[in-house]
C-alpha cells in the first residue's frame, strides 16, 4: 500500500506502508544508531515522535519481549529506508512489521532517509504526517505543522501512576520519574540500589518522608520548562540530598540551579556520539536521545562547572555544582555503546552518597 510523509514545510516523501495503516503525526526526529530499533520505539522519551532511522537496512534481527524501554511502543511513527521481512537472530520472536502492526504504529518505508535527514539538518526539525489516505497536500501540511506535541501532559503520560519499590542492600534512592527507560531502573538494580520510583508529580516534602539517601533523576520527553512542579522539587531539595540527573533530569537539575536551556536544531539522537570528560580528558562514545540542551553562557560566572562536553557540536553534556552533592548528564551512561565507558557515573552515585 501506498504511503506518504509530509513535512510542514510542503516536503513530500513517498514509499509503503509499513506497520499500522493509518495516519499518525508528530515531530520528525532521526536516529543515527545502526541498532536498537526496538529499544527506540520503546523509550519514552521519544513519546509521540516520528522517528527515522538513518541506517537503511531496519528489521533484519527481528523483535522480542526482552528489549524494551517500557511496556509499549512510546513512538508516533516510523520512517526506514529498507525494512526486512525475514529477520535472522536466534532471540528474534517476530517481525518489526507485525509488531508494529499489533501496537497500532504508523510506519513509511521505502523512503530515501538520507535526503530526509538532510532536510531536518538543513531546516530544523519540524512536524510531519504519515498517511495511507489521499488528502490535499494543504490539508496534510496544516496538520504537520499541527503536530509537534508540547506542555507538561507528556511526561504525565510516561510517568508511574504511583510509586512503587524495588528492594535493595545498598542505599535508598529515589528515582523521579519523568519518563524513565527500563535500562537505568536495571543498572541502578545492579549497582544494589533500595530503589522506590515515584511519580514525576511528586514533591519535595513527599520525598524526604522516604529518608532517601539520594535522588536520581531520569530521562523523559519534551521541553524541560513544561515540567515546573518537576524543576521545584529539585529547587528545593538541592543541598539537602545527593542528586545524579540524566538527559530530561539533567536539564532539570540545570535549570533547578539557575541555568538555561534551548532547543536544539535537530537533537542529538543515536549511540555513536563522542562525549569527553573534561576533568579527565576521556573520549566515551555515548547513546544519546534529547532535543534540548543546557544553555553553556547561562552558567558562567556561576557555581554550577561544565564536566562533559559533545566533540560533535562543543554543547554541555555534563555539569556539576561546586557545593551541593549534585551532578547530571546530558546522555545515557546506563545504553553501553562504548560499551561501558560511562559505567563510572553510577560509582560516583555511590561515592557521593557515602
Amino acid at each position: 500500500m501506498k504511503a506518504v510523509l509530509v513535512l510542514e514545510n510542503g516536503k513530500v516523501f513517498t514509499g509503503e506502508a509499513m506497520g499500522y495503516a493509518g495516519e499518525t503525526a508528530g515531530e520528525v526526529v532521526f536516529n543515527t544508531g545502526m541498532s536498537g530499533y526496538q529499544e527506540v520505539i520503546t523509550d519514552p522519551s521519544y513519546t509521540g515522535q516520528i522517528v527515522v532511522m538513518t541506517y537503511p537496512l531496519i528489521g533484519n534481527y527481528g523483535v522480542n519481549d526482552e528489549d524494551v524501554e517500557s511496556a509499549k511502543p512510546q513512538i508516533g511513527g516510523m520512517v526506514v529506508k529498507h525494512h526486512s521481512s525475514d529477520p535472522s537472530n536466534w532471540r528474534s520472536q517476530d517481525t518489526l512489521n507485525n509488531y508494529l502492526t499489533r501496537h497500532k504504529i504508523v510506519g513509511i518505508a521505502g523512503v530515501d532517509t538520507r535526503a530526509l535527514t538532510l532536510a531536518i539538518r538543513s531546516s530544523g526539525t519540524m512536524g510531519g504526517v504519515i498517511t495511507c489516505g489521499d488528502e490535499p497536500l494543504e490539508v496534510l501540511v496544516e496538520k504537520a505543522k499541527k503536530a509537534i506535541l508540547g506542555g507538561p501532559e507528556i511526561v504525565a503520560s510516561v510517568t508511574t501512576p504511583k510509586s512503587y519499590q524495588i528492594a535493595g542492600d545498598g542505599p535508598k534512592v529515589v528515582v523521579l520519574d519523568l519518563g524513565v527507560k527500563q535500562n537505568i531502573i536495571r543498572q541502578l538494580k545492579a549497582s544494589g540500589f533500595d530503589l522506590v520510583i515515584m511519580p514525576s508529580h511528586t514533591s519535595a516534602e513527599e520525598i524526604m518522608l522516604e529518608k532517601p539517601d539520594g535522588l536520581f533523576l531520569s530521562n523523559g520527553p519534551g521541553d524541560p520548562k513544561d515540567v515546573p512542579d518537576a524543576i521545584k522539587t529539585v529547587k528545593e531539595l538541592m543541598g539537602k540530598v545527593p542528586m545524579f540527573g540524566i538527559c530530561l533530569g539533567h536539564q532539570i537539575m540545570g535549570l533547578a540551579l539557575g541555568a538555561n536551556t534551548y532547543k536544539l536544531k535537530f537533537g542529538h539522537r543515536g549511540s555513536n556520539h563522542p562525549v569527553q570528560d573534561l576533568r579527565t580528558g576521556k573520549v566515551c562514545i555515548t547513546s544519546q536521545n534529547h532535543g534540548y540542551a543546557v544553555d553553556w553562557s547561562s552558567i558562567q560566572g556561576t557555581e554550577v562547572v561544565v564536566t562533559h562536553k559533545n566533540l560533535n557540536d562543543d554543547t554541555v553534556e555534563g555539569i556539576v555544582h561546586r557545593g551541593y552533592k549534585a551532578f547530571s548528564v546530558q546522555y545515557h551512561p546506563e545504553a553501553y555503546p562504548g560499551p561501558e565507558d560511562s559505567r563510572y557515573l553510577f560509582d560516583e552515585f555511590l561515592d557521593l552518597m557515602k
